[in-house]
C-alpha cells in the first residue's frame, strides 16, 4: 500500500485531508516561484504550479504525492496573497458586490511517477462591503496570507451571498477531486 506525501505545510489541508480519512505519511515543503507567467489564465496558473509542487518533492517509489495551489480571480486577474492592509483593502474593494473564482489545482504523482492534475473551480460573490466591514475585517488580520484576501472558514463567511460549486476548493483542497485522485493513485479510503 503506497505512502501519501502531502506537498504542503497548510494547516487546511491536512485538516480538510482528516475530513475524508486521510492523514499523510509525511509533509514536505516544495520550493518552487508561484511568480503568474504574463498573460497566464487562473486556470492554467493553478494547474502549473500544483504540477511543479508536486513534481519538486522526492518521493520514494512506494509513495504518492499530492499538491495544490488555490488563487481567487477576477476575470483573468488572479488576486494572490495580500502584500499588507492596503493591498488588502484593495482586494476586498475588488470583491465588494462582484462574482469571483476560486480555482484549485490539484496534482497526484502516483507510483507509477505520472502526474494526474484536476482542476477545481467555485463561483463566490460577495455582498456590497461598507467602509466598516472592510476596516472590521482587515483589522481581524485574518486576510494576510490567504489567497484573494480572505478565509471563508472565517469571518469572511458573513460576507458571502453566493456560492456555487465547492465549499472546501474555497477553504484550500477541493474533496471530491482529491478523493478521485488519490483512490485512483491507490490511496486506500473508506
Amino acid at each position: 500500500m503506497p505512502a501519501l506525501v502531502l506537498a504542503s505545510t497548510s494547516p487546511r489541508r491536512r485538516e480538510l485531508l482528516a475530513r475524508i480519512g486521510v492523514i499523510p505519511a509525511r509533509i514536505a515543503s516544495p520550493d518552487i516561484d508561484e511568480t503568474p507567467l504574463k498573460a497566464e489564465l487562473p486556470r492554467d496558473y493553478v494547474a502549473r504550479l500544483a504540477k511543479g509542487k508536486a513534481l519538486a518533492v522526492e518521493r520514494a517509489v512506494d509513495e504518492v504525492v499530492l499538491a495544490g495551489d488555490t488563487t481567487v480571480a477576477i476575470g483573468r486577474r488572479i488576486l494572490e496573497k495580500p502584500a499588507d492592509e492596503t493591498d488588502l483593502r484593495c482586494m476586498l474593494g475588488l470583491l465588494s458586490g462582484r462574482r469571483h473564482h476560486v480555482y484549485s489545482g490539484l496534482c497526484v504523482v502516483g507510483t507509477d511517477g505520472k502526474p494526474r492534475v484536476r482542476v477545481a473551480d467555485t463561483v463566490v460573490a460577495f455582498k456590497v462591503l461598507s467602509a466598516a466591514e472592510i476596516d472590521w475585517y482587515v483589522a481581524s488580520g485574518e486576510g494576510m496570507g490567504k489567497a484573494g484576501g480572505y478565509a471563508i472558514q472565517g469571518r469572511a463567511e458573513c460576507f458571502v451571498r453566493f456560492l456555487s460549486g465547492s465549499h472546501s476548493n474555497v477553504v484550500g483542497l477541493p474533496l471530491f477531486e482529491t478523493r478521485t485522485l488519490l483512490t485512483s493513485a491507490g490511496i486506500p479510503l473508506g
